[in-house]
């Protein structure tokens, strides 16, 4: 049975991080009302969805871009909170001793063993073990193997299992190595620079990393300012306020070994609060471990370029519109000029009945539809990385919408909506492009836009507790939910993700070994 009534060292807590009594019953009540699925209506494909841009309009839409930039109405944003433990989850597990010698965690290792000459982290690694009189192949030849994972996991040596993966070497060029942080430095430089030669790059990053985030800028940053380009670069954490209760299995309030009620991250959704903070005008968010070295990075660039050149014309046209329906200056002939664009370009449907009332309601819909934030999100094909994809979406007013699904979403004891789910074509690598200002120049309050019932609820543990969490809906699933929405195919070679030590292994990840600024 939920407890309704908390101590006043309960509302202590509450109030630290920054929630009330009633938020948080609001929250306990979802555990017990669970959260509803989505019902997919259609995967999204060429044609039906996403967009494929025509080569022949690219430079036009690079040529747009780049005005916007150069005025400086462009930010990079880069969600980099996330600690690097998951990308070592199989070294952890054999420095552990989790498993037997021959399990799957085993064979990754002895792969990481045997081409461990290849990751960047490599000198690193072995001038810190040097230090203490050894090398990296004596302890592997030794099979000295929690040693030598120790030196690189654990604060003993590099620490790199408790460091967020902006701060990790993934690259490494001639006369350097480069960690995320400094590729997406460089990829700043090559999209976001303005006409003043500032790029603006915002990362989220957690409070325990601030200072070591911003020890790194300032030891990096003069290699990549030698060409002109000064950075402005800001970091955000994420807000307490945005933490979410745990409860037990039977949805009480979970409470640790002080008896303090338990509250955890809310996930990446709650980044909007962060995204609303920076007021900025238009901006590109990408995700900290997908970088590539410079040889590859001319088609991410072009192609960036291109997102925000047609979200540029998107935008020209949705103002111009929203500027002439806010007047009162729209007559039969452009209200249904308005309606074709709305349709074809933004995939906004009419509601049922609509047709059959007077054109200020027509007026009155389009006011409210056009006037949201915009999204152009670039989508692969599907290649078959786990993770979320481009879906049509049915409501329960019967309308449908351009939504970014995860797994977690779908209800898949349903044969229908787990087919249609594996019927996806193309993937989400979080490569948007977004435009957070209206037609008059003001920051929408994204909070407005937000589906507060998109979230999902886990399955965790705490000190070998079972718990329930909550999460906040995604950051570019549900707390977009409401945003205008376009999807545009971008080539898969723009997607280079890291989600374990070993993708550092991919051709992409092997810089060619040339000496660059």
């Amino acid at each position: 049975m939920i407890h309704t009534c908390f101590s006043k060292e309960d509302i202590q807590h509450f109030t630290a991080h920054g929630h009330t009594t009633d938020t948080v019953l609001a929250q306990i009540e979802i555990f017990k009302k669970g959260m509803p699925f989505t019902t997919l209506h259609r995967p999204c494909t060429v044609g039906d969805g996403i967009t494929v841009l025509r080569q022949s309009d690219m430079a036009v839409l690079e040529a747009l871009y780049a005005q916007a930039a150069s005025a400086g109405r462009v930010t990079k944003f880069v969600p980099a909170s996330g600690a690097a433990t998951r990308m070592f989850q199989a070294l952890l597990a054999v420095y552990e001793q989790k498993e037997p010698v021959d399990g799957k965690n085993h064979h990754d290792f002895l792969q990481f063993t045997e081409k461990i000459q290849q990751f960047a982290f490599y000198d690193d690694l072995q001038n810190f073990i040097s230090k203490h009189g050894c090398t990296i192949e004596t302890l592997i030849s030794c099979g000295q193997y929690p040693e030598l994972l120790g030196y690189l996991l654990t604060s003993k040596g590099l620490d790199y299992a408790n460091l967020p993966k902006a701060l990790l070497q993934f690259h490494r060029y001639t006369d350097h190595c480069r960690t995320p942080l400094e590729e997406h430095l460089v990829e700043a430089a090559a999209y976001v620079q303005d006409c003043h030669q500032a790029a603006r790059v915002h990362l989220t990053v957690t409070p325990a990393h601030v200072e070591a985030v911003q020890a790194h800028i300032e030891a990096t940053r003069s290699r990549y300012e030698r060409a002109g380009v000064r950075y402005e670069i800001t970091l955000s954490v994420q807000s307490p306020a945005t933490d979410t209760i745990a409860v037990d299995l039977d949805n009480n309030p979970f409470r640790d070994e002080q008896g303090h009620i338990l509250f955890r991250p809310g996930g990446h959704g709650a980044l909007l609060a962060n995204l609303q903070a920076l007021e900025a005008d238009i901006v590109c968010i990408k995700n900290i471990d997908n970088v590539v070295p410079d040889h590859l990075k001319e088609t991410t660039y072009r192609y960036k370029r291109a997102l925000g050149g047609y979200l540029v014309t998107l935008q020209q046209q949705i103002f111009s519109y929203l500027e002439q329906l806010a007047a009162g200056e729209v007559d039969t002939a452009l209200l249904g000029e308005i309606w074709t664009f709305a349709r074809q370009q933004l995939a906004i449907m009419p509601p049922a009945g609509l047709q059959h009332t007077p054109q200020h309601e027509h007026v009155r819909f389009l006011l409210d539809r056009l006037h949201r934030p915009l999204r152009v999100c670039g989508m692969v094909q599907n290649a078959g990385e786990p993770g979320g994809g481009p879906f049509w979406v049915q409501h329960a007013d019967g309308s449908v919408s351009l939504q970014i699904i995860e797994s977690s979403q779908v209800d898949t004891a349903s044969p229908e909506q787990r087919a249609i789910f594996a019927a996806s074509t193309h993937f989400n690598p979080v490569d948007l492009v977004c435009g957070v200002r209206d037609y008059r120049g003001r920051p929408f309050d994204l909070t407005q836009f937000v589906d507060p019932d998109s979230g999902f609820i886990s399955h965790k543990t705490y000190a070998g507790r079972a718990l329930k969490a909550l999460e906040l809906p995604g950051l570019w699933n549900g707390a977009m939910a409401r945003w205008n929405t376009v999807f545009v195919e971008v080539p898969l070679s723009t997607f280079s993700p890291v989600k374990t030590v070993l993708d550092l292994l991919r051709p992409e990840h092997q810089a060619r070994m040339a000496i660059t600024p």
